[in-house]
């Protein structure tokens, strides 16, 4: 697997819907409890912040990197688009 240091910098959107939200509640959940933490975690600090910024933004460098999308595509919708076939009566 290689990693693609140019499409990295592209700053596309790869991270989805669903993963932004688990990305900014496990970030949230992370920086406070760095907070409460005798002696205050900072790799957890660390974490928390890259969850909650790349959640925010929609985009990971390292998903990038490794040409990974978790964006839903445009055209995966459940509905079908309506045919001749329905709109015509008879």
């Amino acid at each position: 697997m290689n990693f693609d240091f140019k499409r990295m910098l592209k700053f596309e959107h790869n991270v989805g819907e669903k993963e932004k939200k688990y990305r900014l509640y496990g970030g949230a959940a992370l920086l406070v409890i760095s907070l409460f933490i005798p002696g205050g975690e900072v790799l957890l600090l660390l974490v928390g912040m890259v969850l909650v910024a790349t959640g925010y933004f929609g985009w990971c460098p390292a998903y990038s990197g490794l040409n990974k999308n978790t964006c839903e595509a445009v055209g995966d919708s459940t509905e079908s688009a309506p045919t001749e076939s329905d709109s015509s009566e008879g």
